[in-house]
């Protein structure tokens, strides 16, 4: 007996690799694959605007990385005794006005150069709800906890995510002919906003990305992580705590297809081997000063200059000053 319903979707007809140059948007949701394709030790960016939720934006982000228009400080506002930027997560906030816009300035200046020269862009919208700042209009990344009276709520419609990301792919591929963009939907569930009116949300975001993937076929994809996480693992197991966001085991099981859809034997030879590598540097040992775990480092430092050896393309400088750091204690 079948108990899944499982998501059939193709092998897609190029790979991403570690040769690749991939910059990850959007929601929690590519915050996972992202850190996944990173400790596998991909080239990626993942998030340099921090979590973002809704299309607008994500454009907005995009598009400014691409006028190369730097933070200034009077782009930043005061709330909590932090200093935040309505573009950005929270996770850029900071106490200090200068060091906020010195943070924010450094990722954005790495994610400009990167987006040159890209070859992946992998997009993830959350929700098609937006909050716009009275103030000025500006729809807003992140709300940073500032009173809700001070924001309108509103539904974003087909029409104009279509619009919007329709300019702003025909400028995409206008700098960088040979981009990829791959978008999914998260999985995850806004139950604040209500189960009715979120099944709504996602409906949209489906709609949208269906028409870009019309418009420009040759270089949109899509990569079904909504409808594996909602039909294939609908079982409460396959979730976390809150019932809502997808489980270390459904974030793996999903991982897992990701790599079924756009990895190569050859990607799936390196990660095997990169595996069994990073298995042997979690391993914490009983004794740390026994002869035995000194052979099990210098052999474990030895497999990883072999690798970098194979796949000289892949830089694992930061495994190997950790295991620096261990056998100067020796």
């Amino acid at each position: 007996m079948n108990l899944q319903t499982p998501v059939i979707f193709a092998k897609a007809s190029f790979d991403i690799t570690h040769h690749s140059t991939i910059l990850l948007f959007g929601s929690c949701f590519s915050e996972n694959i992202g850190l996944k394709l990173k400790e596998n030790k991909f080239s990626v960016n993942v998030n340099p605007f921090g979590v973002l939720y809704n299309p607008f934006s994500i454009f907005a982000a995009i598009n400014r990385l691409l006028d190369k228009q730097m933070f200034t400080r009077d782009e930043f506002i005061h709330h909590n005794d932090s200093y935040h930027s309505f573009m950005h997560h929270g996770s850029f906030s900071n106490i200090n006005h200068d060091d906020a816009v010195v943070h924010v300035n450094e990722e954005f200046s790495l994610a400009s150069k990167q987006l040159n020269v890209a070859d992946f862009l992998l997009i993830t919208f959350g929700t098609s709800y937006v909050f716009r700042w009275k103030e000025t209009g500006t729809i807003v990344g992140n709300c940073h906890k500032i009173p809700a009276n001070q924001f309108v709520r509103q539904r974003l419609t087909v029409d104009e995510i279509t619009s919007t990301w329709s300019q702003l792919i025909k400028r995409l591929l206008t700098l960088n002919p040979n981009l990829k963009i791959v978008f999914t939907v998260s999985p995850i569930r806004h139950f604040k906003d209500g189960a009715h009116e979120n099944q709504l949300s996602k409906s949209i975001l489906h709609l949208s990305i269906d028409n870009l993937m019309q418009q420009f076929s040759a270089h949109t994809f899509y990569f079904p992580a909504y409808e594996i996480m909602i039909d294939e693992l609908r079982d409460y197991r396959f979730y976390a705590d809150d019932m809502l966001h997808p489980s270390q085991l459904a974030q793996n099981y999903i991982w897992k297809k990701f790599g079924e859809a756009y990895f190569s034997k050859e990607t799936h030879a390196i990660l095997d081997e990169w595996q069994r590598i990073r298995q042997s540097l979690w391993h914490r040992p009983n004794n740390a000063r026994s002869d035995a775990y000194k052979k099990f480092v210098y052999r474990t430092n030895d497999d990883i200059k072999a690798f970098e050896e194979r796949y000289p393309f892949i830089s694992c400088q930061n495994e190997k000053n950790h295991l620096a750091r261990i056998i100067k204690n020796f």
